[in-house]
Order: structure tokens, then C-alpha cells, then sequence
């Protein structure tokens, strides 16, 4: 720490001493009540560093991963709290996660994805047209070089990128048919190669 954040912090210790001096000596006559309260918002206060720190760990008991199961060539996919179908695949080396849609024809990249994914989206020719819930949208047809999900590996993969705004890149309906079942069971994706 340098001599300035020193200097911060001695008087951020000093103002929050004299708010709790002042605070005390307005309230000396119930000290009982007030020691009380200041207990109470102080659990509140670990309470909520404590859930925060732990959210990774909460968020992920509430909406869990993908299993992937070498065995057949089989993937499964919990339902998600949102009731959508989430998969994440290595695609060019990059962990990118997508929506299982049905009603998208192709894989469809966002423009971030797709720059992590090593894509230059700036040379991109967006030619193309895709009719989603929110109109038209241009798209840029493109390959990937490789999409992975566990030991399942295709390469040479058409996919399109939206020009649009996106939030989620999609997992369509070509991709979906180089798998010979796709099914739901009590609220799991499976998906079987």
C-alpha cells in the first residue's frame, strides 16, 4: 500500500470511529437496546458478505452444469431455472456457452462469441438474413474450425454470426442433427451420438 492509501484509510477509521462515539453518546441512556440492534445489523452485514462470497457455489447448486458421458456418446443436460437448455462447447479452443434452440436453423455466434472464439468479426460480410422473434437480423456466415463437447469432436462447422443484438449464442437445429437422438426426460436434455 502506498503512503496515500495509508493516509485513506487512517481517515476512513477515523470518521467511522466518531459516527460510533457520537452514536453511542446520543444513546447512552438504552445501551442495552442499542448494543442489541448494532448486533442485529451487524449478522446482517456478515450475512450478506457471506452470501456474496459464496454465490459461486449457491449459483451453481441452483442452476448445475452439464454432464458429459463419454460411455455412448451421450450427453446430458439439466433444465435450468430459466427452463432453457444451456450447453457449453470448446469451440476453437474457447469455452462458449449456448442455448439449445430448436427453433434456430444453425449455430448463431454473438459477435463477442465469436471474437472469442477467434474470429475477426470486423472482416466478417453480414450477406445474410435470419427471421428471429424480434424481426430481421443480418448474419455473416463462417466455419469453426473445431466444436468439442467432452470427447465428442466435429470440425469444419458452418455456423453464422448475428450482426444483431444477441445475448446468448444459440445451438441450432444443424448442429443438433449430427446426433441420432435428442430427447427430454424428467426435465434432462440427453442428447446420444
Amino acid at each position: 500500500m502506498s503512503e496515500f492509501d495509508y493516509a485513506r484509510v487512517f481517515y476512513l477509521v477515523l470518521l467511522g470511529g466518531a459516527v460510533v462515539l457520537w452514536f453511542f453518546a446520543q444513546n447512552r441512556d438504552s445501551l442495552g437496546k442499542v448494543t442489541q440492534q448494532a448486533m442485529v445489523w451487524a449478522l446482517i452485514f456478515v450475512g450478506v458478505i457471506a452470501a456474496v462470497g459464496l454465490w459461486g457455489d449457491i449459483r451453481n447448486t441452483v442452476m448445475p452444469g452439464q454432464a458429459v458421458v463419454a460411455e455412448g456418446g451421450r450427453i446430458e443436460l439439466p433444465r435450468a431455472a430459466d427452463g432453457h437448455y444451456y450447453l457449453t462447447a470448446d469451440v476453437n479452443g474457447e469455452a462458449i456457452r449456448f442455448v439449445v434452440d430448436t427453433g434456430a436453423s444453425q449455430i448463431v455466434l454473438t459477435k463477442a462469441d465469436a471474437r472469442k472464439a477467434g474470429l475477426n468479426t470486423d472482416d466478417l460480410a453480414f450477406v445474410g438474413r435470419a427471421y428471429t422473434a424480434n424481426g430481421e437480423v443480418r448474419t455473416a456466415p463462417v466455419r469453426l474450425e473445431r466444436v468439442a463437447v467432452g470427447p465428442l469432436v466435429d470440425e469444419d462447422v458452418r455456423a453464422v454470426v448475428n450482426e444483431g443484438e444477441l445475448d446468448q449464442s444459440l445451438l441450432g437445429m444443424e448442429y443438433l442433427q449430427r446426433y441420432s437422438s435428442v430427447e427430454i426426460t424428467n426435465g434432462t436434455l440427453v442428447l446420444t451420438r
